[in-house]
């Protein structure tokens, strides 16, 4: 059967592979967190001291094993259209209210920690993605502003926090990349542009567009050397920290594409 012209639509075809690079990095957030619950349980029994894949959960075994699994089945619904737009409200209802019951009181008494911060705007960021992946007529308005406006400003906030440690950030970038401080601070300026493109519908296509091309950027060239132990940095491929950063990466970028498409929000 030929495809017709909105299948051939450059941003809905955009729009279609975001999603399912989004569902694809939730489905191994959910695996890896089952995975690694399941090594916590072998060694420990009850002792509750290893921290999870994800790290704005607790490092409860049970706990991780029952969010993975529903990481797992929710992606896996953003994939068929008739249960995507259940998946997607559920997922996103999910990351919001870890995101508000177990991360903002440890960042509330530690306002000035950027590390806690991440933490919180990470799932957050998550959160709203999740909520704007179906299609904009069935979702409700105050719903898709609202999204539109914390995803937009936890850019902003990853770009504040970009300037504000632009030399730690900078010793993270590998050695063959040349100006390692020039381009902290052009990314930082890119997630504050990119941030009020998308928290106020200003060009919201070339805003998502552009920032998800950011996150697979980093992905190439940051995270995935540093798990496959390019870098040679002791105990990567290993440490369940590095694998979730780069999950987390490639669901900010397949979700950022996601919403690449023209959308009201009004």
């Amino acid at each position: 059967m030929p495809a017709t012209a909105s299948q051939l639509d450059p941003p809905i075809a955009l729009s279609n592979l975001g999603r399912c690079i989004y569902a694809a990095a939730i489905i191994a957030l959910g695996v890896e967190n089952i995975v690694c619950a399941r090594n916590a349980s072998r060694a420990l029994g009850k002792q509750y001291d290893v921290i999870p894949a994800l790290p704005w959960l607790p490092a409860i075994p049970w706990l991780a094993y029952l969010f993975g699994a529903v990481m797992v089945f929710c992606a896996a619904g953003l994939l068929a259209p008739p249960s995507r737009r259940k998946a997607a409200m559920t997922l996103g209802t999910i990351l919001f209210v870890c995101t508000i019951i177990l991360d903002v009181p440890k960042y509330v008494v530690a306002i000035g920690s950027i590390p806690l911060r991440t933490i919180v705007f990470e799932p957050l960021s998550l959160a709203c993605l999740a909520f704007l992946l179906p299609d904009p007529s069935a979702t409700p308005a105050w719903l898709t502003r609202a999204s539109c406006l914390l995803l937009g400003v936890s850019m902003i906030i990853f770009g504040i926090d970009h300037f504000l440690a632009l030399i730690f950030i900078a010793n993270l970038i590998p050695a063959w990349i040349p100006f390692h401080v020039f381009w902290v601070a052009f990314f930082g300026a890119a997630f504050i542009a990119a941030g009020v493109s998308i928290a106020f519908n200003i060009l919201l296509r070339w805003g998502a567009f552009g920032l998800g091309l950011m996150f697979g950027i980093w992905v190439v060239t940051l995270h995935l050397p540093r798990v496959l132990g390019l870098y040679g940095i002791p105990g990567a491929p290993h440490n369940p920290n590095e694998w979730s950063s780069l999950f987390i990466a490639v669901a900010l970028w397949g979700g950022l594409w996601a919403i690449a498409r023209a959308r009201n929000t009004a």
